[in-house]
């Protein structure tokens, strides 16, 4: 068994190097940019008005000579004289000979005379050239979350492909000759199979959507073909439930049948003790309990962690927030736990039903509460930390 701590570093030291992948930009929303990209051109690439007015080569009086008009996405110059005006709409390109725009509100006109109400600043409305980014700027850097805003931006840079840290494809194997589909007749005995699709949502909660399930009753070769399988498909898999050592938990042998090596096999924490994790190669296997709350604790803990490091993102495990506890809280345990609870601001509640058989409770929590084996009293107000999920 081995501490918390020991696990986190155990799986640090041994995770494989993230991949890269072209991909098209409309495709990269939550990938990690795996390059510095320079800007291949100057944003704006010409002087821009920034209002719908009119584009002026200024003089000393107020009123302008009206010679035309431009329109955003007009290609052609205007050469304006001292006293010429254009009429011109936000966005569009503002010819050479203009100084100034002024905005429509503060003007009028009586056939191709303009009247302004005022004398324009020199170069007022104007956006000019690179006032974004100059062409040969660093637009992002390389580990950029990509998200809307980075993906507009390049967009607006030309950029259709980006090369990303390839997100890891997840195969979810869940073992049990009592799970039965929901929807079909439960007989007694058995019960409803939560584990795929509750670790699923999960996972395409966190962005992660290239997800496969796999199911197998409780048989060695059975269970031995099934997990070979996902593991030829896939760069990570989760297995729910089959890793203790009853007589029909066949995982452990299973997986020491195919030569994955075994990294660690239960951790000192409340819930998810039965945790296991290995690797084969570049892949990575976590035996999670069977346990639905005990399972989805190890996910957030352990293996969202993972997956966001293997996809690129410089994280660490165990990163929590602090916050204050509302109520007076007694630990009385043998093992580091982590406790269901609702976070509101900076104050933390611990909810009841902790028991790992539990998902009443994990439905309406958004963090896990870290506290330390003992027993002791934390006072209302006292900081904690805090998995936020």
């Amino acid at each position: 068994m081995v501490t918390i701590q020991e696990a986190f570093s155990i799986l640090k030291n041994n995770l494989p190097e993230p991949k890269v992948q072209k991909i098209s930009l409309s495709k990269a929303k939550k990938h990690i940019l795996a390059e510095d990209l320079i800007a291949p051109i100057s944003m704006p690439p010409f002087r821009q008005s920034a209002m719908d007015g009119f584009a002026l080569a200024l003089h000393e009086g107020l009123e302008y000579e009206i010679v035309g008009e431009i329109k955003a996405g007009d290609t052609h110059q205007v050469a304006l004289k001292a006293g010429q005006a254009v009429k011109i709409f936000t966005g569009a390109p503002v010819p050479d000979s203009a100084t100034a725009v002024m905005q429509i509100e503060k003007a009028t006109v009586s056939g191709n005379i303009l009247t302004l109400e005022e004398h324009p600043n020199q170069e007022q409305n104007i956006r000019p050239v690179g006032e974004q980014n100059l062409k040969g700027d660093l637009a992002l850097k390389k580990g950029t979350l990509l998200n809307a805003a980075c993906i507009g931006f390049l967009a607006g840079l030309g950029f259709t492909e980006v090369n990303v840290f390839q997100k890891p494809k997840i195969g979810i194997l869940v073992t049990g000759n009592e799970l039965v589909q929901p929807g079909l007749p439960l007989e007694f005995g058995k019960i409803y199979e939560s584990n795929s699709i509750m670790l699923d949502i999960a996972l395409q909660e966190a962005f992660y959507d290239n997800n496969t399930i796999y199911r197998v009753n409780d048989d060695f070769e059975n269970t031995k073909n099934k997990i070979a399988e996902a593991l030829a498909e896939n760069d990570v898999i989760l297995i729910s439930g089959g890793i203790s050592v009853g007589d029909y938990d066949f995982v452990a042998t299973a997986l020491e049948a195919l030569a994955v090596e075994t990294l660690f096999y239960k951790v000192k924490q409340k819930p998810g003790k039965p945790l296991f994790a290995g690797k084969l190669k570049d892949k990575m296997i976590f035996a999670l309990p069977g346990n639905p709350a005990a399972s989805l604790t190890c996910l957030y803990v352990y293996v969202l962690p993972t997956l966001h490091m293997l996809s690129g993102r410089a994280l660490e495990y165990g990163q929590t927030v602090p916050k204050k506890l509302t109520h007076d809280f007694t630990v009385s345990n043998a093992r580091n736990q982590f406790l269901k609870a609702h976070i509101v601001d900076n104050e933390v509640t611990v909810l009841t039903h902790q028991n790992s058989s539990m998902l009443n409770t994990f439905s309406v929590s958004n963090g896990l509460m870290y506290v330390e084996d003992g027993g002791y009293q934390l006072a209302k107000g006292t900081a904690v930390e805090v998995y936020v999920i």
